[in-house]
């Protein structure tokens, strides 16, 4: 009897912490391919490069059949206990901050805080993991099916993780969000296996990021073979990567005097009081490290989307 209530209590404890687990946090957005079908894209400067980007705030202001699909997905999703983060209110808080942060230049470059709307949208939403969305209605007589293509990517890295698609049976309902939802249904449940599964490899072994440090050409004596206490200031750096990256996992790509780029760099997804950890709040902490006796190194963060971010090594 005794066993059997221990053996209880085991029971118990397991499905308390299971039902626990975090969860991604996840937002759906319609796909590059029915953002440009329908014309809702506009033209992004990248550094001299025009790239063109799906322009959501229009999507979402011009079309109804958007706005209820998202919403029927965001419901299926909250169905299986994954929080979500809504889109409109996002593209919001963006247009409310994007006149101050377009003021924003280092001190002595003037170096711009360069961010593509889309990471800007990311950066803001918090989200893991991007559902991105496509679908098209095929008609046959009275009835009407859709074919859908569902994506989850890793928000950093814009990585496909996750993937469903297929053609729902026909119907002769006509509403699209209905269709959607009668479509995706059998496939939820392994699609969110996969995102889970993702989300699981990322709280264990950390979220992948890249960080750049780059010595100005300002004249001064700093670089990074430069040594401190009989180490050049490249090893030490080395040695605080080993030290600060999940399971000591990150890779020197390239490295110069005057240039190291580190790519791979896994950071932990929570900080210790548990807020989150993003490239920018990993790298103040190399900038707050430099700060520090006996390098007594200035730096100053440049954001270069949201998986990366560059470090000016020697001035504000």
């Amino acid at each position: 009897m005794k066993r059997n209530v221990i053996l209880m209590a085991f029971l118990i404890v397991a499905v308390l912490a299971y039902g626990q687990a975090k969860k991604p946090k996840l937002m759906v957005v319609p796909s590059h391919v029915w953002c440009s079908d329908k014309g809702y894209v506009t033209m992004f400067d990248n550094q001299g490069t025009q790239e063109e980007i799906p322009d959501y705030k229009r999507a979402l202001q011009n079309d109804r059949e958007l706005m209820n699909v998202i919403s029927k997905i965001n419901i299926l999703m909250a169905d299986r206990g994954f929080p979500l983060q809504d889109l409109s209110q996002s593209l919001r808080t963006i247009r409310n901050t994007q006149a101050e942060n377009s003021l924003i230049r280092t001190k002595t470059s003037g170096a711009a805080l360069l961010e593509s709307p889309l990471d800007q949208l990311r950066r803001t939403a918090k989200a893991d993991i991007i559902l991105e969305v496509d679908w098209q209605v095929n008609t046959s007589g009275p009835k009407r099916s859709v074919t859908y293509n569902l994506r989850g990517l890793d928000a950093y890295t814009n990585i496909q993780i996750a993937g469903a698609q297929g053609t729902g049976l026909p119907s002769f309902s006509a509403e699209v969000p209905v269709l959607i939802e009668e479509a995706v249904q059998n496939n939820m449940d392994n699609f969110t296996a996969q995102l889970q599964a993702h989300f699981d490899d990322l709280m264990e072994n950390g979220r992948q990021v890249v960080v750049e440090l780059q010595i100005p050409d300002n004249g001064s004596d700093l670089d990074f073979e430069k040594e401190y206490n009989d180490k050049e200031l490249t090893e030490i750096l080395d040695d605080w990567m080993a030290e600060n990256t999940v399971n000591h996992r990150f890779s020197k790509s390239e490295a110069t005097e005057n240039w190291i780029l580190y790519d791979q760099v896994r950071i932990p997804l929570y900080r210790p009081n548990g807020t989150a950890m993003d490239t920018d709040a990993f790298a103040r902490q190399i900038r707050d490290f430099l700060k520090k006796p006996p390098f007594g190194i200035t730096c100053k963060i440049v954001n270069r989307g949201l998986g990366k971010s560059l470090i000016i090594v020697g001035e504000k």
